[in-house]
């Protein structure tokens, strides 16, 4: 095992090439492959390549030795289809152990005639001719021809034979069923632990076309989900596709697998004859490619491949660097169809509960009446619903519950919308839970298991549940029955924790707790402790036990309130925000019976609260005094609306104009009655009113900001028109009119996309047909849109430094892939300088730097237009040429050495200068900042900077050309800023930390961590200090502060609510708000720091705009700054600040924040502590 992974370190692994395509190369007759042994067999046996290791094990011995030559250091045994399912197809079934027992023997004895290096012998399992998730019977979906059981026995026989023939590893392929794997994984791991032996396992997927899905639906990362627990050496992909198709799917498993990663592809894609023509010298280019992008660790050659393709490989990647195994965070990773990886900063997880056949009486009903298409629509509703994961319970006293349960789920994997969510089998049966869980491809829950029948008990069945892969809930419950006080459930979990991951060996992240949600106001005196104690007990667990969720059927709460449903709504609500704030973050929960938090109430949640945290002993008597008496009220107001006398023509016009939808879509009806076509009306007055937004925003008589609500208005019209225009599209024969298809991201890891936005709704006003994959987004995905959706374009942006590498990365992949269609680059970190010094050396198409949304529409338009096109690359080419030879020429700017540089440094008089200890140190964290307090730390200036409308505010309210544009917008603004803080729907969260610090050199020195801020090494002359960062660090007993401080949580259900309603406008707002909110939050809490919680200038006065101008002593830099250009030193920050667990923020893997509304950074307190820049111009 150990000298296996430790080549791995060092070398890049050569497998074998295709077994049959060799075999067939020896035109073996039926004589060849009956013997003598098998002369009188009733079956034809030709084909049966598995045979051969018993009539003609020369032939098999020699096709090992052929790749051994060829330089392969790891050949599969002959035993792809040698196990007893398979061979039922010649009737030698019988024969599976004593195939796999010789083939592992004729393996390792040729491996054994090489000394040259180390040989070793891969005992292949292959996927059988049967799947356990999918029905052979397309009229029958719950019907299977094979059983997990009848998998597991069959794959115990065949490695048992390679095991006792001596395999070196095994190696279960070309996997296109997920369950038959887990099955076959399962299998291995049971012998292994009879034998007490420990060898490699790997695992290869199969994606069988470029929809990146197996043949049983999953994606790359849901299938690496659902076998990750399996502990394996490696992981890979192989047959289906050729090397170049296979690339994308292999790039993203190789990111996603924390364990060693393979690839050994098809020699090309079959011709029509079904033969694989790519050679073995441009299989070996893209392997080759494979390996110094990092990918691989293992390579090899699957169907069509030969020792030529093997030598070429091996010759390709030698001495490569191998694939460095990423460091992930140990996050929980559940799969159906699709991976959902549940994060710190995730919403609560909401498990769907109508699947239950207890708590569903129509789902009852159904599953009686072997019903079992109709409930289907009941699971499908809960995910359109929002369920994230369905709970599916079939434990009911005149069912079949085990055959009900496997049925179902049998019945759910065959609708793929339902499928893609994991599941959480549910029963108090244990035969029932493992049922369900030989039913499952994808990596589930089991709900649930508890120490209530003994220890040994509880760890068997945890043991069980760990070999099938899944989490699993734990209640709180033991021997002396269900915890019901805080002590209690404390008590048992923690005691159930250190049974599971000490003695088990069960993921931390994989263990749910059910601390038990009991009903209160029962008017019995010992319930009322139930909800404290359970929000407490949820506390003290997410503090004490790493990694664990929280999770809980909050209903049960509210039952001795059944038919009022009014107070069960507030008490379910009530209970749920506190207890999601002390750490619940998954639950069965009814998210349609639950009122808004702060909809309630005053005075009826003020009682409902006293209940839940029986702070009274009258309670339970003041929430029933009130039970009916709360009345909701709403507000209008009166609009100026004498422009609706109009025509609807210039009704419309206005309406677009103005911004204004109120009536858009009644006025757009009436339009419709007047045309002959549905069509017309957009082509009609909509585009006339739209020219008229045209013509205003290029002459500047109108500005972005009215833009964008114009796109709202037009948006909603055409929504409302599109149904009409679909029924009339077959006798129109119209498909819809553009100037031009452009794909818009923002790349791969980058969270922002306030600018990629606002240039997408100009664009889409101006003709183009636009498609915006979000954020986020992976080169593959980017260019793979534009391929099949054959878009003219395509645009990146970014906002971190980071960004612009991935668009480096995307830039060379579509010259990789041959592409030559104009790329955009954009964002607030590009540049002309690096667009043409970074980007365009690695793309050979028009490559062209758009500096905002209102040269967009120019740019485009001129690269659509043929007459303008090349005229227009040319100069663009020419331009990015001379900032190519100015910037060879500023080569010659002088610097100094290290050494020179550090003589040069910024020099404190450290003896004499008093270090101010702070008033607090260590970690201070502010789960729920009131953002009221947050308002008047605005700086608007970048709030109009964000809409393009240059200025400072406020002068710019009185801008002689956009002055009034401005000042409606600050209205907008600060209209949604007031409904965001008085509804509470961001939630503002920081956290700050101040130690002890010294600094030497270019280092700071805090509680073990070494900060490292770069010095300016530029010649700026003898009187000129070089600095550092650290220059502003005493080298003994001083101090050092840092933040991270977010107002995004939330943000992304108030963007969805715009979007919902096709309200650019609002939801480009809402990010804006979110993002000066931060920055207010930053400087709130730098405030604080200095006159509170360090008090370094306690006696500070300053006036907000003071503060913008950052009048006050100390700096608060950031990781991507000018002096500290490093976006890897937040990693620093967030170890000892704890950033995830106290704020929720997340980093991608190019360390961007998410939430986006987020910001983080360091405290220095010196008085002539400055911001500077380490560039080449080192100021």
């Amino acid at each position: 095992m150990s000298r296996i992974k430790d080549i791995f370190k060092d070398q890049i692994f050569v497998i074998d090439g295709a077994m049959g395509t060799m075999v067939q190369s020896y035109n073996l007759t039926e004589e060849d492959f009956r013997g003598e042994r098998f002369k009188d067999h009733t079956s034809d046996l030709k084909g049966n390549n598995d045979l051969l290791c018993l009539t003609r094990p020369d032939v098999v011995g020699e096709i090992h030795k052929a790749y051994f030559d060829a330089g392969a250091d790891i050949v599969e045994t002959n035993t792809f289809n040698a196990n007893a399912i398979s061979q039922q197809d010649y009737n030698t079934e019988k024969l599976a152990y004593e195939i796999n027992l010789e083939a592992a023997k004729i393996a390792k004895s040729t491996a054994a005639l090489f000394s040259d290096k180390p040989r070793f012998v891969a005992g292949a399992l292959g996927p059988t001719n049967r799947t356990a998730s999918l029905s052979p019977s397309v009229n029958d979906p719950g019907f299977r021809n094979i059983n997990f059981d009848e998998l597991k026995d069959a794959y115990y026989d065949q490695a048992r034979g390679l095991s006792e023939g001596g395999v070196d590893l095994f190696l279960i392929e070309t996997v296109f069923d997920t369950l038959n794997c887990k099955a076959a994984l399962y299998a291995v791991r049971e012998l292994l632990e009879k034998q007490n032996r420990d060898i490699p396992v790997l695992v290869s997927g199969t994606i069988t076309d470029a929809s990146g899905r197996t043949l049983s639906g999953q994606t790359v990362e849901a299938f690496w989900h659902s076998i990750r627990h399996a502990n394996l050496t490696a992981v890979g992909l192989n047959c289906a596709l050729g090397a170049e198709q296979i690339r994308p799917w292999l790039d993203e498993l190789s990111t996603a697998a924390d364990t060693y990663a393979f690839v050994y592809p098809n020699a090309g894609l079959p011709n029509e004859f079904g033969e694989y023509d790519e050679t073995p010298e441009a299989m070996a280019v893209i392997i080759k490619e494979f390996a110094e992008s990092g990918l691989v660790n293992l390579v090899g050659g699957c169907c069509g491949t030969t020792p030529d393709h093997i030598k070429a490989i091996a010759e390709a990647v030698a001495g490569v660097e191998p694939r460095k195994i990423p460091k992930l965070d140990s996050l929980t990773k559940l799969s159906g169809l699709e991976p959902v990886t549940i994060r710190p900063d995730s919403n609560f997880v909401n498990v769907g509960e109508r699947t239950n056949v207890t708590g569903s009486t129509r789902f009852r009903r159904l599953i009686k009446e072997d019903n079992y298409e109709e409930a289907l629509s009941v699971a499908r509703q809960q995910i359109e619903n929002g369920a994230q994961v369905i709970d599916v319970n079939m434990d009911e006293g005149l069912l079949d519950s085990e055959k009900a349960m496997e049925t179902f789920l049998r019945m759910i994997a065959s609708e793929p919308d339902i499928a893609k969510v994991p599941v959480m089998v549910d029963s108090s049966k244990w035969s029932v839970l493992e049922k369900g869980l030989k039913n499952l491809q994808g990596k589930g829950i089991v709900n649930s298991i508890s120490m209530k029948e003994g220890v040994e008990e509880f760890k068997h069945q945890a043991n069980v549940i760990k070999k099938y892969g899944a989490a699993v809930i734990v209640m709180a419950f033991d021997e002396d029955g269900q915890a019901d006080t805080y002590e209690r459930k404390v008590d048992i979990c923690t005691r159930a924790y250190n049974i599971l991951t000490e003695e088990v060996g069960f993921p931390p992240e994989d263990i749910i707790f059910d601390l038990n949600i009991f009903a209160v106001a029962t008017g019995m005196e010992e319930h009322n402790e139930y909800a404290k104690a359970f929000i407490d007990a949820t506390r003290t667990i997410k503090e004490t036990l790493p990694s664990v969720h929280i999770s809980g059927g909050v209903s049960n709460l509210s039952f001795s309130f059944r038919g009022n449903d009014g107070v069960r709504e507030a008490m379910n609500s009530a209970f749920l925000y506190h207890a999601v704030q002390a750490g619940m973050d998954m639950g069965i929960v009814n998210a349609g019976q639950l009122a808004v938090y702060d909809d309630i109430n005053q005075d009826l949640k003020e009682r409902v609260e006293d209940v839940l945290f029986n702070r009274r002993d009258d309670a339970t008597e003041r929430l029933v005094e009130i039970a009916e008496e709360y009345r909701g009220v709403k507000r209008s107001q009166e609009k100026d609306l004498s422009w609706r006398e109009n025509s609807v023509a210039k009704r419309l016009s206005y309406a677009l104009v103005k911004g204004v939808d109120d009536f858009i879509e009644d006025d757009t009806e009436e339009a419709r009655q007047q045309f002959d076509r549905s069509i017309e009306v957009i082509e009609g007055p909509l585009m006339d009113g739209m020219n008229v937004v045209g013509d205003l925003f290029g002459a500047g008589k109108m500005f972005l900001p009215q833009v964008v609500k114009s796109a709202r208005v037009m948006k909603k019209a055409v929504s409302h028109l599109l149904p009409y225009i679909e029924k009339e599209k077959d006798e129109l024969g119209i498909t819809g009119k553009s100037n031009g298809k452009i794909v818009m991201a923002t790349v791969k890891g980058d969270v922002h996309d306030i600018g990629k936005n606002i240039v997408g709704v100009v664009l889409g006003c101006n003709g183009y047909d636009v498609i915006d994959l979000g954020v986020m987004v992976p080169s593959d995905k980017i260019l793979s849109t534009a391929r099949d959706e054959g878009a003219d374009i395509i645009g990146l942006s970014g906002l971190i430094t980071p960004s612009l590498d991935e668009m480096v990365h995307v830039a060379a992949e579509m010259e990789r892939l041959e592409f030559d269609m104009p790329l955009l680059i954009g964002g607030a970190t590009t540049s002309r300088k690096h667009t043409a010094v970074k980007i365009e050396e690695n793309y050979s198409g028009p490559t062209v730097h758009v500096i905002d949304a209102s040269r967009a529409v120019g740019v485009v338009s001129k690269l659509m237009n043929e007459n303008e096109k090349s005229d227009f690359v040319a100069g663009v080419r020419d331009d990015f040429k001379q900032i190519r030879v100015t910037r060879a020429k500023k080569t010659a700017i002088k610097t100094l050495s290290m050494e020179a540089a550090r003589n040069r440094k910024f020099k404190v008089d450290w003896i004499n200068y008093p270090v101010s200890k702070p008033n607090y140190q260590g970690v201070k964290v502010f789960e729920d900042y009131p953002l009221d307090e947050l308002v008047d730390y605005i700086d608007w200036s970048p709030f109009f900077h964000a809409w393009e409308l240059k200025g400072i505010y406020p002068k710019i309210l009185s801008n002689k050309r956009y002055g009034e544009e401005a000042q409606n917008l600050l209205v907008d603004g600060q209209g949604l800023l007031q409904r965001i803080v008085d509804e509470k729907l961001l939630t503002a969260k920081a956290v700050i930390g101040i130690y002890p610090a010294h600094a030497e050199n270019e280092t700071v020195f805090s509680e073990g961590v070494e900060f490292n801020f770069p010095r300016q090494q530029v010649d700026k002359g003898a009187d000129q200090p070089n600095y550092s960062l650290a220059d502003f660090i005493a080298p003994k007993d001083d101090f050092l502060g840092m933040f991270a401080v977010t107002t995004g949580h939330g943000l992304e259900a108030i963007v969805k609510e715009f979007e919902d309603q096709n309200d650019d406008y609002n939801a480009i707002m809402a990010k804006v708000l979110a993002d000066r909110l931060v920055e207010a939050l930053a400087e709130r809490m730098h405030e604080r720091v200095r006159k509170e919680f360090w008090g370094y200038a306690s006696d500070e006065q300053m006036s907000n705009e003071e503060l913008i101008r950052e009048k006050y002593k100390g700096i608060r830099p950031a990781p991507g700054y000018p002096s500290c250009p490093s976006h890897e030193e937040k990693d620093k920050i967030w170890s000892l600040l704890e950033v995830e667990e106290n704020t929720g923020i997340t980093l991608t893997e190019t360390r961007a924040m998410y939430p986006a509304a987020s910001v983080c950074g360091w405290y220095f307190p010196h008085p002539e502590s400055r911001y500077f820049s380490v560039s080449e111009i080192g100021l």
